[in-house]
C-alpha cells in the first residue's frame, strides 16, 4: 500500500487534515513533514514499533542513533530532559521556534522511548505549523530525522514530489509543504557546563551566545 501524499500550508493548515496525520501517528504510522530546515521524518515517541521503523530507515542501530524529538513548545522540557540550567532555558527562548536542535540531558523517560542508552536528546522547535501543530494535536512530541538525497550535490531532499516517489512505499504520509531547504539546523550541545556548537547549520547562534 503506498502512502497518502497530503498538501498543507504552513500559514493555515487543514484542521481536517491534520487530525487525519495525527491518527496515523497514533496507529504507529510514519510521516514524512516540512519543517523550517529540511524535510523530516517522524513518528510519535511512544509507539516503541514505529521508532524502530524510523531506525531501520535510517540504517541506524542503538547507541548509534541519532534521533531528535519534535516539540511544540518549551513546556515539553520538564518532562524529557533534565538539568536544564537558566542560561540554557533563556538562549531557547531567544532562539525557538527557530532552525537550531538543542543537544540537552535526557530524563529516564527517554531511553525507555529510545530503546538506547543515550543520556541526551536533541529538542527541536521548528518555526513552521505545520509539525507544531501536528504535535500539538498528538499531544506529546515525535521522534524525527533528516531525509537524506541520494545525489552527490544535493545532502538533503527538497522537492516534496520527489521525496513521495523515493519513499511511498515505506512510509505512511508524505506531507507536501512546499519546497524544502537544503541547510540543516544548527546543533548546540548543552549537555554540560560549556555551550558548544556541534554543527553549523541555518540558524546563526553565535549572536545569542
Amino acid at each position: 500500500m503506498e502512502a497518502e501524499f497530503i498538501k498543507l500550508y504552513k500559514e493555515n493548515p487543514d484542521s481536517r487534515k491534520i487530525s487525519k496525520i495525527v491518527s496515523v501517528l497514533r496507529k504507529g504510522g510514519l510521516v514524512i513533514y516540512p519543517s523550517d530546515t529540511i524535510y523530516g521524518l517522524g513518528c510519535d515517541i511512544f509507539n516503541n514499533r514505529a521508532v524502530d521503523r524510523v531506525k531501520h530507515i535510517k540504517g541506524e542501530k542503538g547507541k548509534n542513533n541519532n534521533l531528535a524529538f519534535i516539540c511544540y513548545d518549551l513546556s515539553h522540557l520538564s518532562v524529557y530532559t533534565r538539568n536544564v540550567s537558566t542560561p540554557v532555558f533563556k538562549l531557547m527562548k531567544k532562539t525557538l521556534p527557530g532552525p537550531y536542535t538543542f543537544i540537552l540531558n535526557s530524563s529516564s523517560k527517554v531511553p525507555k522511548i529510545l530503546n538506547a542508552h543515550k543520556k541526551t536528546v536533541g529538542i527541536r522547535i521548528p518555526d513552521n505549523e505545520i509539525p507544531r501543530i501536528i504535535v500539538k494535536e498528538l499531544g506529546n512530541p515525535i521522534v524525527t530525522t533528516s531525509i537524506h538525497d541520494d545525489d552527490d550535490i544535493l545532502e538533503y531532499s527538497t522537492d516534496p514530489e520527489l521525496i513521495y516517489e523515493k519513499y511511498k512505499k515505506i512510509v505512511d504520509i508524505v506531507i507536501d509543504g512546499g519546497y524544502g531547504g537544503n541547510e540543516p539546523s544548527t546543533v548546540i550541545d548543552c549537555s554540560e557546563d560549556e555551550i558548544r556548537v556541534l554543527r553549523e547549520g541555518k540558524g546563526d547562534i553565535h549572536n545569542y551566545l
